[in-house]
């Protein structure tokens, strides 16, 4: 009989659910901050490019109408 795989994700929610009710609510905090810093880390690395693309000409400027136009064309 071939064993069943267990996903990673079940294996951490198995874990998950052996801790004490704080231990969650502990871990779900951490997790969170985890990941608010990820984005902002994501958002920063973005900035950056977009900054080094407008300083080399990498960006173009105008209005809506202009990019309407440019469109049509």
């Amino acid at each position: 009989m071939m064993a069943e795989k267990i996903s990673t994700l079940q294996q951490a929610l198995d874990v998950v659910e052996a801790l004490e009710p704080q231990e969650q609510a502990i871990l779900v905090d951490i997790i969170s901050k985890r990941l608010s810093q990820q984005q902002s880390t994501e958002l920063l690395k973005e900035v950056t490019q977009a900054r080094q693309d407008y300083q080399q000409g990498n960006i173009k400027r105008g209005s809506v109408a202009d990019l309407m136009a440019k469109l049509d064309e």
